[in-house]
């Protein structure tokens, strides 16, 4: 996902005039023609998240079009007061590309780990929150966002779906599978997971790219009777709000799969973690079946 990402910046700078792009000391080798080509319009500011931002929004006020690449905790919570004013009260628009969401990064330790960027980006009113399970989707979802005029938020993972490529559309919900007993939500790089282990349910299953805006009309539409697991591989109730919001008036039961809000103190492998804090198809599975009797 990262390198079709730099490849699509790469050939943006060359061919957009009025695009720029900053990176923090990551993927410079990918896109190091261009660094070298056009070092007035794409450059490495090294570790500077904050300053970064801030530069963007001048360069967007004056009708530039950036976009930022970094690692998730760094450009998220580092910056949080730079989103806040610099782009979402100025209503600038910026294109930012995070990667290291959750525990991507898994052998570097706390400082690496970003499980609450979906709940704080949620919060910010105007931005946008993208999150591609594919290289494919998120080329899609990037060239139908990124000349919006607002701030746009790309969740973008080492660990993609290997098994399903959805023909994905910027702020709308795929249904991925009908049936009637419950609606199973599944965010991002978790839908191969979530099909896998409804494979044989009679059970709806929404696939969401875009989390702002969230598309509450689908989800309103198809879940019937208010059962529903919703999937996420961040902090685990980071959707209930814009559920809740879809469905008022409604009687709603609500199972989670996602990662649950501590500190992520342990060690190991990606894949460890992801067994660790259950967030992987056989706790999939076992949500369902008690949601289902």
């Amino acid at each position: 996902m990262r390198r079709a990402f730099l490849n699509r910046v790469d050939r943006m700078i060359r061919e957009e005039e009025d695009t720029v792009f900053f990176t923090v000391d990551i993927g410079m080798w990918t896109i190091r023609d261009i660094l070298s080509v056009y070092p007035e319009r794409a450059m490495n500011v090294g570790i500077y998240e904050d300053g970064m931002f801030g530069i963007a929004a001048g360069l967007a006020a004056g009708g530039m079009v950036p976009t930022i690449f970094g690692i998730q905790p760094y450009l998220i919570e580092r910056t949080l007061e730079q989103i806040k004013l610099d782009f979402a009260y100025q209503r600038l628009g910026v294109n930012v590309v995070g990667t290291g969401a959750a525990v991507d990064y898994p052998k570097y330790g706390y400082s690496h780990y970003c499980a609450e960027d979906a709940g704080i980006l949620k919060m910010i009113p105007e931005a946008e929150l993208i999150t591609p399970g594919t290289a494919k989707e998120f080329l899609r979802l990037y060239d139908q966002a990124y000349r919006d005029g607002r701030p746009s938020f790309f969740r973008v993972s080492d660990h993609p779906n290997k098994n399903h490529d959805i023909e994905v559309e910027f702020g709308k919900a795929s249904i991925v599978q009908k049936g009637a007993k419950a609606t199973v939500i599944a965010v991002s790089v978790l839908l191969d997971d979530v099909l896998e282990a409804c494979e044989e349910e009679d059970v709806t299953v929404l696939y969401y790219t875009t989390l702002a805006p969230f598309d509450r009309d689908t989800l309103r539409e198809v879940c019937g009777n208010g059962k529903m697991l919703v999937c996420e591989p961040h902090f685990s109730g980071v959707l209930d709000y814009d559920i809740l919001q879809a469905m008022e008036g409604r009687n709603v039961q609500i199972r989670h799969v996602g990662f649950p809000r501590e500190i992520f103190r342990n060690y190991g492998s990606y894949e460890d973690k992801l067994r660790h804090y259950h967030v992987n198809q056989e706790k999939i599975r076992e949500e369902l079946q008690q949601l289902l009797e």
